[in-house]
């Protein structure tokens, strides 16, 4: 997030698309509704009726899909209305007059017809978002899991631009990440192309800054013993099963993940993990996943280890064990660093996270001010670049974060995308998630109240739909898409618009990924589960 959620609080507007938040982000969820009854006015942007449409002042129904149209008709519709924030334009930001060319196309007509949402209440909602200032928009993977998912950032970002909402309190752009460490595990090079702290792999100063604090080349190294870092780029989550599957990789060291459960087209998945010659799974339980695996390393919960987490807002925060570890659970870091020692590698002794922290201090400098003493408390927001930094609430304050200083408009086209709906596949299937379950439910699904209020998968699907297919409340039905098919009971509800159907992805016993479109953005390497083409039929 670019900002901070207490932020929430003094916004004048709230745009929140693609984002069920009081189910996937129950507490900014609820400080958002709260705000919306103190009189912030609510714009939310979904295919589904979510929860936080009680309290909207708007609500655009759009076709799954349809994201980057919506956003381009709302800026052209700002533009030529005479709202953008013209100063902020010519001072902060660059490829103005390109992206204002690139709009053309979106004329209300385009993007009523693209979205299925009246042009009036689109040029209604855009008008509050850029005049009843502050406004911020909060996202999440209703609008990145798409074969276009790059491009619909990038919209959300000309929009916040274009009206100077960005670098100020109770702005920004705010995606809204799942788990509590989301953020941490990104900040912290778990991605292909960074190390810590964002620090790109090809850059040669970053590479030769990491060799020398993981004492590759060291000065008592012998020179037969130095080693270099790559500058290759790795592979996406996404991308390792597709290089497992085509035997280019024969070893997996899982730490904390289900894709079984979790993975589009999890069929794929399966099959690849069928093809290794070691597996390690490292996992707080025997998930569906870790019946593959060769090995399995127990590892310790939340609430046996100490650490940090960074959440959504990039706040660094303390946590603690509260009990012993059960059995010969461990900590994930105690246990790559056995792992490390074991192979022989240096750099591995540390004694406890504080002294991980530490290291994480010397070479990243976003990080730099953030000690364990520091946030003994209460957290810090990176960048903390030094000791008496007080953190950073919000981000690009009086510039951005590009070597220019300058935020820069990029034209996103509309583009279709990879399955639509036809004959023989005639409805759009989207997935979202339950408030009582979390990701795969290796955890909530062994709490026995949560069960208890959400013990099964639903198909949502339009009362329209149901009648043109015969569907009754409760019925089973089985769901098929390109991939496979599933079972499922029916939930007849008008919460979804014509032409699409809603699921989780939680319950095993009906595996939604096992059916979702593995088209991916060609950045991201995102799957697009949100538009998948399925057809649905009786039992």
């Amino acid at each position: 997030m670019t900002n901070s959620i207490a932020e929430i609080d003094n916004a004048g507007t709230l745009f929140v698309i693609g984002a069920n938040t009081t189910n996937a982000h129950p507490v900014i969820g609820q400080r958002m509704r709260r705000a919306a009854q103190n009189g912030t006015k609510l714009i939310v942007a979904n295919p589904k009726e979510i929860e936080l449409v009680r309290v909207a002042d708007y609500f655009i129904q759009h076709r799954p899909g349809s994201d980057s149209a919506l956003l381009n008709g709302m800026a052209r519709y700002i533009i030529e209305e005479n709202l953008h924030d013209k100063e902020f334009i010519a001072e902060h930001c660059e490829n103005f007059e390109t992206f204002k060319e690139s709009l053309e196309l979106f004329t209300p007509e385009f993007v009523a017809e693209i979205t299925g949402v009246p042009w009036e209440k689109i040029a209604s909602a855009a008008h509050t978002y850029a005049t009843n200032k502050p406004s911020a928009i909060f996202y999440a993977m209703g609008i990145t899991q798409h074969t276009h998912g790059t491009d619909n950032v990038k919209a959300v970002a000309n929009l916040a631009m274009l009206t100077g909402q960005i670098g100020k309190p109770s702005t920004g752009v705010n995606p809204l990440r799942g788990q509590n460490n989301v953020q941490g595990a990104c900040d912290m090079g778990g991605l292909p192309n960074v190390y810590p702290g964002y620090q790109n792999v090809t850059i040669p100063e970053h590479r030769e800054k990491f060799e020398k604090a993981w004492g590759f080349a060291a000065s008592d190294v012998p020179t037969s013993d130095v080693r270099r870092l790559s500058d290759k780029i790795g592979l996406t989550h996404t991308e390792i099963f597709d290089a497992i599957y085509e035997g280019e990789v024969k070893a997996l060291y899982l730490v904390g993940e289900n894709p079984l459960i979790t993975e589009g087209n999890a069929k794929h998945v399966r099959e690849a993990l069928e093809k290794l010659d070691f597996f390690v799974v490292q996992d707080l339980f025997i998930s569906e996943t870790a019946q593959y695996a060769d090995v399995i390393l127990p590892a310790a919960s939340f609430a046996e280890k100490e650490g940090t987490f960074t959440n959504t807002e990039r706040r660094v925060q303390r946590v603690r064990a509260a009990i012993q570890a059960r059995g010969e659970a461990k900590p994930d870091w105690w246990i790559t660093s056995q792992i490390a020692q074991k192979m022989g590698e240096k750099g591995f002794d540390f004694a406890n996270p504080s002294e991980i922290m530490d290291e994480i201090n010397a070479v990243t400098p976003i990080y730099a001010g953030i000690t364990y003493e520091r946030i003994e408390e209460v957290g810090l927001q990176w960048p903390c670049r030094s000791a008496d930094d007080p953190g950073t609430p919000y981000l690009h304050k009086g510039k951005f974060a590009r070597p220019n200083g300058k935020g820069h408009f990029n034209p996103v086209e509309y583009k279709i995308s990879a399955e639509i709906a036809d004959e023989e596949y005639p409805l759009i299937l989207t997935t979202d998630r339950s408030l009582y379950h979390y990701h795969s439910a290796t955890m909530t699904r062994r709490v026995a109240g949560l069960e208890e209020l959400d013990s099964n998968e639903w198909l949502k699907i339009n009362p329209a739909d149901a009648a043109k297919f015969g569907i009754e409340d409760g019925q089973w039905v089985e769901v098929t898409s390109r991939r496979g098919t599933i079972k499922v009971q029916a939930k007849v509800t008008d919460i979804c618009r014509t032409g699409m159907c809603s699921m989780t992805f939680h319950f095993h016993e009906s595996r939604t990924n096992e059916i979702t479109n593995p088209a991916l953005d060609p950045i991201a390497k995102i799957p697009e589960t949100k538009v998948t083409a399925v057809k649905v039929k009786t039992l």
